[in-house]
């Protein structure tokens, strides 16, 4: 008799999971926004914003992991997660502060002007873009997006090492809303995930803001997994878990009652018992409900599906056919210059793009008819890269031999003449048993100068490469320079853009504000190539410290100083290598003229091939009794 009352609670109990159960499939059925929030160039684009991460084990519960997800430092994360020691292990759900660029960017005819910020993921194994988007990003993009942005793509058939760009929602709040006189106005707009339990009351308390703030920007009812913009005139001070000595509570007493003879008593145990089985039910219905919800998602949006219909074609047989047409018609101008090639030749030439043929990305080399090539997997239209390389033609740059057009999977590849000795970054930062020379180095500086100077001089319009970096500059049998990967190369200059790319580290702060391109972007990254050719040392290091920041100071102060600040940052192999100093110093004066933050007193690449041949003269006619450096004046 004294149990019926646990039977009555369990009844009550289930009746309110069941309950609580079709409430929340009611509404999860309506889905938040899927194709991304639309903007207004004219606001304050691109912007420095944030987003919400919570760390999640096991994959990200370190700070290099959440970084090399969104292409950012360590020390970028630490400093606004109010985080003191980068390299700390991180606990599940802590809550973290990740930077990122946010662009307005017009995706295409039907969507329009989209704001978010472009992050480029590379598959794994196991990857999907659903468990992409909503696990490794925490639905921070959806996967609908992610195929909208990348309309070529086949979801079911993703390649290992294939890079996609996956769209990170975010906004910028208007310009007059950063005007010094608007101090109260927002700042930043975060973009924070809205959770099944959150309210806006919540959301506005964990970030010291009001709800009626919030409401302003996001409406008054937003969805499970919604991204919600929070303003905030400055960033949050996020409260970090602390490590703690206290010692657990003792154990309750071996003598107290188990259960009690009184009635009473025994309801109340066993409403506690209930009510502990009940959370553990209830836990076990929202996983089964999340799995549910996972399996059928892409069954629940026929509406994106419909779109996608529309815009690519409902018959796979058509897709193929429309895209080989658009295709082929992109690169007509190139077909009596450049050989053909079929995708059966790839094929077999990499043995099915296995991963033992992998260069690096999506860059594969494979043999044709017993020679050897670089084989690019584009992914997308290569109109673009395709009409900037049938114009130029140098010894200092890679040299595309053909193309081929997959239209069953929507691909172009692109292949190049196969460089033997790999990019200049792997002989510079990774452990090899022979340094580079400073001859060599020399001579590579030069290479590459000469390369730029021949797409900035010599080609009308002149082509900005947009993306100089020792990675993208490749060394032949010889130990000669090549500059590689135009993917992001624009003809015609002093252009304004608000899609922001580049590798962090070399982007020219004029680029990175302003979105202005022309070759003096060119020059500024080719600065700190040479700065990594005298140093050693990474663009960016483990800090998130950039190469270039104060290099300005070596060269300050007396002729003495000069020399012996210049030694202690030089790379330890050319100080044992005895180089001239005379010959280091004139570099090092090219490479602070190139970093000027001002691109008009930057020099162009005929002064820099000029003025590093006068380097190589040193160095090479050097007499006993030495000669004074003719040094490269700052502009």
């Amino acid at each position: 008799m004294r149990i019926k009352p646990m039977y009555g609670t369990f009844s009550l109990l289930f009746l309110f999971i069941f309950l609580l159960y079709s409430q929340n499939l009611c509404y999860a059925q309506d889905a938040p926004s899927t194709t991304g929030y639309s903007c207004n160039p004219s606001q304050f684009y691109p912007c420095q914003t944030y987003v919400f991460y919570r760390a999640k084990g096991p994959e990200f519960l370190d700070l290099a992991s959440i970084g090399d997800l969104f292409s950012v430092s360590r020390l970028m994360i630490a400093n606004p997660s109010n985080i003191s020691t980068p390299n700390t292990t991180l606990v599940n759900d802590q809550s973290l502060l990740v930077p990122i660029t946010c662009s307005c960017n017009n995706i295409n005819t039907t969507f329009g002007n989209i704001s978010y910020a472009g992050l480029n993921y590379s598959f794994n194994s196991g990857d999907t873009m659903y468990m992409i988007s909503t696990v490794k990003f925490q639905n921070l993009t959806t996967f609908q997006s992610v195929e909208v942005l990348n309309p070529t793509v086949v979801p079911e058939n993703i390649q290992i090492g294939q890079v996609i760009e996956f769209p990170i929602f975010c906004k910028c709040p208007n310009r007059t809303q950063t005007q010094p006189q608007n101090q109260t106005q927002p700042r930043y707009l975060i973009s924070y995930v809205f959770q099944p339990f959150d309210n806006i009351s919540s959301i506005a308390s964990r970030f010291g803001t009001t709800p009626q703030s919030i409401r302003e920007i996001n409406g008054n009812n937003p969805k499970i997994f919604d991204t919600l913009f929070i303003p905030l005139s400055k960033l949050p001070n996020i409260t970090q878990p602390t490590a703690t000595n206290a010692t657990p509570p003792p154990p309750p007493p071996t003598n107290t009652p188990i259960i009690q003879e009184n009635d009473k008593k025994g309801t109340v145990i066993g409403l506690a018992i209930g009510l502990g089985i009940c959370g553990l039910l209830l836990i076990l219905v929202f996983g089964l409900w999340g799995y549910r919800e996972k399996s059928t998602k892409r069954e629940k949006f026929s509406d994106v599906e419909r779109q996608k219909s529309l815009y690519l074609g409902s018959k796979k047989e058509s897709l193929n056919k429309d895209v080989e047409v658009n295709l082929m018609a992109d690169v007509s101008d190139c077909l009596d210059k450049y050989k053909m090639y079929k995708i059966e030749q790839l094929w077999e030439a990499t043995d099915g793009f296995d991963e033992g043929c992998l260069i690096q990305g999506s860059v594969y080399k494979g043999i044709i008819d017993g020679e050897v090539f670089a084989i690019k997997n584009m992914k997308w239209n290569a109109r673009e890269e395709l009409k900037i390389l049938q114009k130029v033609n140098h010894g200092n740059l890679v040299k595309l031999e053909g193309f081929c057009i997959d239209p069953k999977e929507a691909n172009c590849y692109l292949v190049y003449e196969y460089v033997e000795n790999g990019s200049l970054h792997s002989w510079l930062h990774e452990d090899k048993k022979e340094k580079l020379s400073w001859k060599t180095r020399l001579k590579i500086a030069t290479d590459v100068a000469n390369g730029l100077l021949y797409i900035h001089e010599h080609t009308r319009p002149r082509v900005v490469h947009k993306d100089i970096k020792s990675s993208n500059i490749l060394l032949d049998s010889n130990m000669r320079a090549k500059v590689a990967n135009f993917g992001l190369a624009k003809s015609g200059c002093n252009a304004i853009t608000m899609h922001i790319v580049g590798t962090q580290g070399y982007i020219a702060p004029e680029y990175l504000t302003d979105g202005i391109v022309s070759t003096k972007m060119d020059v500024f990254s080719f600065g700190v190539v040479l700065l990594e050719l005298m140093s050693g040392r990474e663009a960016i290091d483990d800090e998130g410290r950039v190469l270039w920041a104060k290099v300005g100071e070596i060269l300050e102060g007396s002729e003495e100083r000069k020399v012996r600040k210049l030694q202690e940052w030089m790379d330890d192999s050319l100080l044992r290598e005895e180089c001239t100093m005379e010959s280091v110093m004139n570099v090092m004066s090219v490479a602070i003229s190139c970093l000027n933050k001002d691109p008009s007193k930057r020099p162009s690449m005929v002064e820099i091939v000029y003025a590093l041949s006068k380097s190589i003269d040193l160095f090479s006619d050097i007499s006993e009794e030495g000669l004074s450096p003719r040094q490269v004046t700052a502009r």
